[in-house]
């Protein structure tokens, strides 16, 4: 199998819905890192990197973790509550990482909804660990967005859903245009909040006062 070849099947076993594709390979991450650092000039052997490719390993295995886990699954848990209006959850940390340089993108996140006829709810911290999960691999922002929405739509049915992501990205404050501090916002609205423009604009103003 040539080099494309395997790569294509790593592309391959990807679920497009959001699911898994396998396991982490602590061995070939920490290759790979040992190999990155010869390439740009460095010894891996001096005493200061020895441990560097077995560390990068792990952290990147924290860092990916949303590719080794379904995140739709952590909405599973729902409760009957009779609850028909807005459910926002505010702030939300969010760390992830752009998958054109591998470099970090971090931010907040607002995820908001609106429960189906049902009234069912799921726990606040579903909410937040949700985010979490799709943003723990490589990531594009705006496919993040949608993918958190989406989610919500799946497995709560409800009338509506809003997530908006503000974050900085590093590749564009540390390489590159060089802009720290410039944020780039995401929005993605599925259900009432896409045809109603109050129900939108009540939402949109609780995200930022």
């Amino acid at each position: 199998m040539t080099r494309a070849d395997d790569v294509q099947v790593g592309i391959d076993r990807i679920d497009r819905s959001g699911g898994s594709i396998g396991e982490f390979d602590q061995a070939r991450a920490e290759a790979a890192v040992r190999e990155l650092l010869i390439a740009i000039g460095e010894d891996p052997e001096r005493e200061g990197l020895k441990r560097t490719p077995h560390r990068v390993a792990n952290a990147y295995r924290e860092m990916f973790a949303g590719l080794y886990t379904e995140p739709d699954e952590v909405l599973a848990t729902v409760f009957d509550e009779g609850h028909d209006e807005l459910v926002l959850v505010k702030d939300i940390p969010m760390y992830s990482t752009c998958e054109h340089h591998l470099v970090s993108f971090r931010g907040v996140a607002h995820v908001g909804y609106i429960p189906g006829e049902s009234g069912q709810v799921t726990g606040l911290s579903k909410l937040a660990r949700v985010v979490d999960l799709y943003a723990k691999r490589p990531q594009v922002q705006e496919r993040l967005t949608s993918q958190i929405a989406d989610a919500l739509v799946r497995r709560l049915d409800p009338r509506g859903v809003i997530v908006v992501i503000e974050a900085e990205h590093l590749c564009m404050a540390m390489r590159g245009i060089r802009k720290p501090g410039a944020t780039t916002t995401t929005s993605a609205v599925r259900g009432l909040f896409k045809t109603s423009a109050v129900s939108r604009g009540e939402a949109l103003d609780l995200i930022t006062r």
